[in-house]
C-alpha cells in the first residue's frame, strides 16, 4: 500500500474527536497551539505514516524532520510485518494451544484447551494439582480476557468451573508463571515479561530490540493495561532506561515498590535471548516475532509470540532522550 493511500485510509477511518482531545493533551506539554498541532499531526502522517497515538507516543512536535524518520510508526510498522511474516503462518503464533504445542520445549508449565469437548477429568487434574491458574482467550492481545483463577473458583468441582471458564469466554487455561524473586522485586502482582523482537533480516538475523514490561498494580504487565517499559541493554540484560506508559509518565523507581529501574538486571538473560533465537528458526516463514518471555527461577520461558507486534512501546519517547529513535536498528537487518 502506497503512503498516500494509506493516509487516505486512515483520514477516513480517524476519531477525530479522539485526535482533537489529544492536541489538548499536548498543547500542554508542548506550549504549541492546538491549530499548530493538528497542521504537524496531518503532516506526521502523510510524509511518516504517523497516526496521532504515534504522534503523542513519540513526542513528535519536539523531533525535526532527521529524527522523526528514525520513529516507527504504525504505517512502518504494518508495512515491516506484511513484508517479513506470510499471514499463512500467523495462526501458530495467534492460536495459544498452537502456539504452546509447537514450543513445548520452551513452556515447562501445564496448560488445557477449554471447548466443548474439555474433559472434565482432565480439568480436575489442574484442579487437584495446582494452587491457582490463569485463564486466557484463545487468540487475543494487549492482556484482554486474561483473568486469574484460584481454588473458590472450583470449590463446586470440574462440571460447575468448566461452565464458568466457557461463560468467561477462556480458551486455555494454564498453570501460573511463578516469576524469578528479582523480578517480582520491580512489580509482584504481575509477571514483568521481556518483550524481545527477533528478525530474519535479508543482511542479518537475531535480536532487533528488547524491553521489559512491568506491571504497575494489574493482573497485566501490558502498557495497554496501565503497565510501563524499559528498554534492555542486549549486551548486558540491564534496563538502559527509565520506566514510561502509554499516558507518558516516566518512573526511576517503581511508584509501588521502590525499586531503581534504570540499571536492574535481568536474570537468565543470555539464556532468555538463546531461546528466542532458537524459536526464530522453527518456523522461517515468519521473519519477525516478539517473544513474550517470563523469567522464572529456573530459568526463562514463553509466555507467547506476537505475529504482528506493536510498534508502541519500541517509540515511546522517553526511550530515546535524543529524539533518535529505532528505525536504524531495523536498517541493520533490512532495507526500509
Amino acid at each position: 500500500m502506497s503512503r498516500i493511500s494509506y493516509f487516505i485510509k486512515r483520514v477516513v477511518r480517524i476519531d477525530w474527536k479522539r485526535m482533537w482531545e489529544t492536541t489538548a493533551i499536548l498543547k500542554e506539554r508542548s506550549g504549541k497551539s492546538r491549530p499548530w498541532l493538528l497542521c504537524d499531526m496531518l503532516k506526521c502522517a502523510l510524509k511518516y505514516n504517523a497516526g496521532y497515538i504515534d504522534y503523542k507516543i513519540a513526542e513528535m512536535y519536539r523531533l525535526n524532520d532527521a529524527q522523526r524518520r528514525t520513529v516507527i510508526t504504525r504505517g512502518i510498522s504494518n508495512s515491516i510485518v506484511r513484508r517479513m511474516n506470510d499471514k499463512a503462518y500467523w495462526h501458530f503464533f495467534d492460536d495459544k494451544t498452537q502456539f504452546n504445542t509447537l514450543f513445548a520445549e520452551y513452556i515447562p508449565r501445564k496448560w488445557l484447551l477449554i471447548n466443548e469437548s474439555t474433559s472434565p477429568d482432565a480439568l480436575r487434574d489442574m484442579m487437584d494439582s495446582l494452587p491457582r491458574m490463569i485463564g486466557k482467550p484463545l487468540e487475543g492481545s494487549s492482556g484482554q480476557g486474561i483473568l486469574k483463577y484460584e481454588p473458590a473458583d472450583w470449590a463446586d468441582g470440574p462440571e460447575a468451573f468448566l461452565q464458568k471458564l466457557r461463560r468467561d469466554g477462556i480458551g486455555i487455561l494454564e498453570e501460573t508463571v511463578v516469576q524469578h524473586p528479582a523480578m517480582a522485586s520491580l512489580c509482584p502482582t504481575s509477571v514483568n515479561t521481556c518483550r524481545i523482537a527477533t528478525l530474519l533480516g535479508d543482511k542479518q538475523q537475531g535480536i532487533v530490540y528488547a524491553f521489559l514490561r512491568i506491571g504497575n498494580g494489574k493482573v497485566m504487565d501490558n502498557v495497554d493495561c496501565g503497565g510501563m517499559a524499559a528498554r534492555i541493554d542486549l549486551d548486558s540484560g540491564k534496563l538502559l532506561t527509565c520506566g514510561a506508559d502509554k499516558q507518558g509518565n516516566t518512573f526511576e523507581k517503581h511508584p509501588m515498590t521502590g525499586t531503581p529501574i534504570v540499571g536492574f538486571t535481568i536474570p537468565f538473560w543470555e539464556e532468555a535471548k538463546d531461546m528466542c533465537l532458537k524459536a526464530a528458526q522453527k518456523v522461517p516463514q515468519m521473519r519477525f516475532v516478539a517473544w513474550d518471555v517470563a523469567i522464572t527461577e529456573k530459568g526463562p520461558t514463553f509466555i507467547e509470540g506476537n505475529s504482528f507486534p506493536s510498534h508502541a512501546i519500541p517509540q515511546f519517547a522517553a526511550h530515546y532522550p535524543d529524539g533518535i529513535g529505532i528505525l536504524p536498528e531495523f536498517e541493520k537487518f533490512i532495507d526500509l
